[in-house]
């Protein structure tokens, strides 16, 4: 018998698979966006040594508003003001005193002595008078109210001093017995005019220098030279 025999077919091999691209292949444009950058990227590196630091930039201070009150730092250094030149001293004012015969105001009174007595063993009459004890010295004063309003005039205000500066009170007592004399705590209204003697008791042989009339016990008083 007769057979057809045939060689056995061998399957043909499968045809080999494509190689499969790779993953920059498949991304071309991310690819070529990333090597831009890196090359960027090392071109700063490099760049980078060379360059200067730097500099610090300085904040500018922020502007203080109208009615914020300046720091102290921005208030201006006092400066020292100029000494005031002094004043040119005032002279002294000359010293409140007259010679025998002046007018002489103090207060509301003006007086003027017209005459000084000294040596007077007594006062008064042979039944009505006083002694001194020493002598009695007259002084004959005419004072005037040049004021406004009355004023009381006493001889107890009025003082005598003489050489050796020594103070005498007058003579109330004594002055009483002096005729026609209107001195002793006499109110003078004002235009008004009085005539008197104002007595005082220093010891003998003494003379006196000045007296100091007051219109009263708290004037600052004004004197008159009897030498």
């Amino acid at each position: 018998m007769t057979t057809n025999w045939q060689p056995p077919t061998i399957p043909a091999p499968p045809a080999p698979e494509p190689p499969s691209r790779s993953w920059f292949a498949r991304h071309k444009i991310l690819t070529a966006i990333l090597a831009f950058v890196a090359v960027m990227v090392l071109a700063q590196a490099v760049n980078g040594g060379d360059d200067p630091a730097p500099a610090a930039v300085t904040k500018p201070a922020a502007s203080a508003s109208p009615d914020a009150p300046p720091e102290e730092s921005e208030q201006p250094a006092a400066t020292e003001e100029p000494a005031e030149p002094k004043e040119p001293a005032q002279p002294e004012e000359p010293a409140r005193t007259a010679k025998l015969g002046s007018a002489v105001r103090d207060g509301q009174f003006e007086f003027t002595v017209t005459k000084v007595q000294a040596g007077v063993a007594k006062v008064g009459s042979d039944m009505f008078g006083e002694k001194a004890q020493g002598q009695f010295v007259l002084v004959h004063v005419t004072v005037e109210n040049i004021g406004d309003e009355a004023q009381y005039f006493s001889d107890s205000n009025q003082k005598v001093q003489d050489a050796k500066g020594r103070e005498f009170s007058a003579d109330t007592g004594a002055a009483l017995y002096v005729d026609d004399n209107d001195v002793f705590l006499n109110e003078i209204n004002p235009g008004n005019t009085v005539k008197g003697v104002l007595v005082y008791d220093m010891p003998k042989n003494t003379r006196p220098a000045s007296i100091e009339l007051h219109d009263s016990a708290f004037s600052g008083g004004v004197t008159v030279r009897l030498g």
